[in-house]
């Protein structure tokens, strides 16, 4: 009896031992699902070559003065001038990091003119203006992903034209193109992985120029015209930049 209780439990845990790999085999294997890739945000990049347009508002402070062959200047009063501008920008830029370098010229049509009858003489009136104004600048900036905040500084030219009239008719003229230094200051967003809009703020220290008259002057016979003036900028600025993003953040564990 004792032997028959030892072999029937031997048989038992011998059927166990035999059922037990078959029943895990027969289990479904777990499924494994592979954690997807890290998400990778792209940078915006301000580096590469951009062309656009702009346009605004300008506004000349312009004092005259003559200065006869005698070399006493006769003040004839100072005036404000007024007017649009339009024009267009091409350039370059370098990011090193947050920090952006550029290159910049631009050209704007403008039509800032002012009159004021001479102090002199009330019989007359004399009236500037600018027409054209041109800016060769450098940039230092920095970036904010799609924002730029820039300083500009580099030489201006600008185009002015200054007439002596009579009853609106003109009897004396002038025009010169002037070299002074301008700086200015912006901001740009860039709303597309291409195309940006921003503002910017040039002032033009234009100083002090003497020039001769076509004909005779009609106030101060023989003298010469000299002008002092200033000029401001402020535009709007559309560019588009050719390029993309620029390289990805790279993913951090």
């Amino acid at each position: 009896m004792r032997m028959k209780k030892i072999f029937l439990g031997a048989v038992g845990l011998t059927a166990l031992g035999v059922a037990a790999p078959a029943s895990a085999a027969d289990l479904a294997a777990k499924p494994y699902a592979k954690a997807p890739p890290p998400v990778v945000a792209p940078i915006y990049d301000w580096t590469g070559l951009y062309i656009g347009g702009n346009g605004g508002w300008g506004q000349a402070h312009a004092c005259v003065d003559f200065v006869p062959l005698t070399g006493a200047v006769i003040v004839d009063g100072c005036r404000s001038a007024s007017g649009g501008v339009l024009g267009g920008q091409v350039g370059y830029r370098w990011q090193i990091n947050q920090v952006v370098l550029g290159l910049e010229g631009q050209g704007d049509w403008a039509n800032i003119n002012a009159s004021h009858v001479s102090v002199i003489n009330p019989a007359f009136t004399t009236e500037a203006k600018v027409d054209g104004i041109g800016l060769f600048t450098g940039q230092i900036g920095y970036a904010w992903s799609a924002a730029l905040l820039y300083l500009k500084g580099g030489p201006a030219l600008m185009r002015n034209r200054f007439d002596i009239l009579s009853a609106g008719v003109g009897g004396a003229s002038t025009s010169s193109t002037r070299l002074a230094p301008t700086v200015g200051a912006g901001f740009e967003y860039g709303f597309t992985p291409n195309w940006s809009v921003g503002f910017e703020y040039d002032h033009l220290f234009m100083g002090t120029i003497n020039n001769s008259f076509s004909v005779v002057n009609p106030i101060v016979a023989g003298a010469l015209n000299r002008i002092s003036e200033d000029v401001d900028m402020v535009t709007v600025r559309l560019n588009y930049r050719f390029g993309g993003f620029g390289t990805p953040i790279a993913a951090r564990y």
